[in-house]
């Protein structure tokens, strides 16, 4: 069963050629990495690196003059060869067995059309309790109203059903792109957060299982520069696509129940900093909270009424026009 290992990268140096090799090395019989790269320029040891892996076959390099993580993992999609295609980020760390350990519920489940891996993200596990371990999520965790306070994909121990993958560590079928039709929304803006839980919830139009295997695990470095995107975390542009990623997942695939109720626990935690966000409760910062959550809603339900005449998928269309 063949991989192919696909990684977004966009302004990352080190920790990309960090990754790099660890995936080249995998012990694992047939895959194929590719990176999709949109740093405009790189550093000379960045770039040396990336040529002669890619003049070795040890990589197909693309590069690309836009940043969207989503436009990225769509572009890598419709290059990809492997009935399998596993999404990592640039900035993880992978032990020996990683694609063996995604292929082998893919063998063993012919059900299962998504395979969520364990994630050690090096920021949580320092701030996590010492030893905790989940052995089942709570049935809180399969509701899509409010699961994504309740998925622990850290700490799980026990391979089970999940709702839905972390982006750093997530494989599907190629089936599930290529008979069904499901891309990824390049509509999610900024850090593209909930990008892949919007993926994951529309991929149970097919019936498919995403199943979690603790076993198909790696470390998450969570880098503070560079990443998926080419905003700043600190700019009034991060914090409103923040709250449009999160109201655009949820007005798409929620009920008008499960938004009241995903919205609701939204403003609880990131606006009023009440747990698990554990932020600032100082009343300026709850208020520009507050600003950014409004304008971010307003600007979801434009993207919604954009979409009666734009579908949004702005890198594909124009992938699609240069191909021909």
């Amino acid at each position: 069963m063949m991989i192919s290992v696909v990684i977004p990268t966009y302004n990352r140096e080190q920790p990309l050629r960090e990754t790099l090799a660890d995936a080249i090395r995998q012990n694992y019989d047939n895959f194929e990495v590719l990176v999709i790269d949109q740093t405009r320029t790189h550093e000379l040891e960045t770039q040396v690196y990336l040529n002669e892996l890619a003049n070795a076959g040890k990589i197909r390099w693309f590069r690309v003059d836009w940043a969207s993580l989503p436009g990225a993992r769509n572009y890598g999609v419709r290059r990809a060869v492997g009935e399998i295609i596993l999404f990592i980020d640039d900035d993880v760390q992978l032990p020996d067995g990683f694609l063996a350990a995604h292929a082998g519920n893919y063998l063993q489940k012919p059900d299962v059309g998504c395979v969520a891996g364990r994630v050690f993200d090096r920021m949580k596990l320092d701030n996590s309790i010492s030893g905790l371990a989940i052995e089942y999520l709570p049935p809180e965790a399969m509701d899509a109203a409010v699961a994504w306070y309740f998925i622990d994909l850290v700490h799980t121990v026990q391979p089970q059903q999940v709702l839905s993958a972390r982006g750093c560590n997530m494989s599907f079928r190629r089936r599930i792109f290529a008979e069904w039709g499901l891309t990824f929304d390049e509509r999610f803006a900024g850090s593209a957060v909930r990008e892949e839980s919007d993926f994951c919830l529309r991929l149970r139009s097919t019936n498919m299982k995403i199943w979690y295997d603790p076993d198909a695990c790696l470390v998450h470095l969570g880098e503070e520069s560079g990443g998926c995107h080419d905003v700043s975390t600190r700019s009034i542009e991060y914090q409103i696509t923040f709250y449009h990623n999160h109201f655009l997942m949820g007005l798409k695939n929620l009920t008008a129940f499960q938004c009241l109720q995903f919205f609701a626990k939204l403003f609880d935690c990131q606006v009023l900093g009440n747990p698990p966000c554990h932020k600032s409760r100082s009343p300026l910062k709850i208020f520009l909270r507050l600003t950014f959550y409004l304008l971010g809603l307003i600007s979801a339900i434009k993207t919604l009424i954009q979409s009666l005449w734009n579908d949004g998928q702005i890198y594909t269309h124009q992938d699609n026009i240069n191909a021909k």
